[in-house]
Formats: structure tokens, sequence, C-alpha cells
């Protein structure tokens, strides 16, 4: 078992401090010999552990991804919740900006660090599709939705809100951000065949008073 931990823990540490050095000089311009001095580890550690610096890139990426994750996993396992309440809480628990250090997320939106910045989107998608199919098979079981492509659907919602809300994409002003949580819920509705303004409403009361 020490074994094991030690093994975590060296991994562990390579990609924090990955983490932060491509937030403080950027990925592209951070070199696999800048983490290697960072840690005080030789090339050979490095590699036994990650084959490439894009290696430890998706590393990175995936814990703010494995966080989201967790969370809706947990929203679409718990079973006090109706699938409509788990579908919101999914939706607004989603964005990986909440999950990132503000410096990383500043430089994954420069066009030089395209490749993390796609990385993350991808990233959000896989984690997410199957989740949120779970909850729409469900609410089509229960008679909630009558969603014909579960998966299908969830990934154009997902592909539509991820884009929208990630500010390295669109500028949006802050006062227009409501517009586009209450468009996507909408887009939500018609996708589920479920009853006009139901989510739209829902999502409506919660951002008034958050």
């Amino acid at each position: 078992m020490r074994v094991v931990k030690e093994h975590d823990e060296r991994k562990n540490e390579i990609i924090d401090t990955a983490e932060h050095l491509f937030a403080v000089k950027g990925y592209e311009q951070c070199s696999v010999n800048d983490i290697l001095k960072e840690i005080g580890i030789a090339k050979g550690t490095f590699y036994h552990y990650f084959k490439s610096k894009e290696e430890v890139l998706d590393a990175v990426i995936g814990k703010a991804t494995v966080m989201i994750a967790q969370r809706a996993e947990a929203v679409a396992d718990a079973p006090g919740l109706s699938a409509e309440d788990k579908l919101l809480q999914v939706f607004l628990s989603m964005r990986i900006e909440n999950k990132m250090d503000e410096r990383l997320l500043d430089e994954m939106h420069k066009a030089e660090n395209a490749l993390m910045h796609q990385k993350s989107l991808l990233s959000i998608m896989e984690v997410l599709t199957p989740i949120l199919t779970k909850i729409v098979i469900e609410g089509n079981e229960s008679g909630t939705f009558n969603c014909k492509y579960p998966k299908e659907f969830m990934q154009i919602f997902l592909a539509s809100a991820t884009t929208l809300l990630d500010e390295g994409i669109f500028r949006v002003e802050p006062e227009e951000i409501q517009g586009i949580f209450l468009a996507l819920a909408t887009l939500l509705e018609k996708m589920l065949e479920m009853e006009t303004g139901n989510l739209q409403n829902r999502l409506s009361e919660y951002l008034q008073t958050n």
C-alpha cells in the first residue's frame, strides 16, 4: 500500500505543479523541463508517469471535470429529486470556470492555448453526456419527458451550452447571461417535450435569488 501511495502522491505533485506553471507561464510557453525544475525530479521520473506534456494537460483538465462529474453524478443518483430537478441542478453546476484556477482560465482563453481550451470543452462533453442521458431516460420512464433521442439531444444541448457560456469564445455582457440561460432552458423543454415554461420559470427564480 505504501508504494501505491507514493506513486499517487508523485503523480499528483506533477499534475499540481503543471497546473500552476500552465497558469503562470501559459501552456505553450511551459516546457517539461520547467516542470522538472519546479519539482526537482529527473526526466525519467516524469516520463514514468506521463508520456508528454499534453498528457499532463489532460490530467490537469481532468481534475476539474472529475469534480463536475462527481457533483453531477450525486445529483443524478439522489433518490428524492425529480428528473426535472436533477436536470436543472446539473445544468447549473456544469461550468468548468467554477472549478479551475482563474489564471489558468485566462491562459486557456488565449489563442496560442487553443488546444487547452478545446480539451476542456471536450472533457465536459464526455463526462456529462452519459449523466444527463441517464436523467433523461429516467424522466422518459416516469412520463415527465418524451425525448426521442436522449443521448443525441444531450450532446447537442451540451455543445450549445458549453460554447455559449464560455467567456473565451463569446464575450457576453453580464446582463445577457440570464437571457442565455433561459434560452437554453427553452431549448431543453423542446428537446424533452416538456410543459412550456416549466424549466424557464424555475431557472428564472433561481437566477433572481443567486
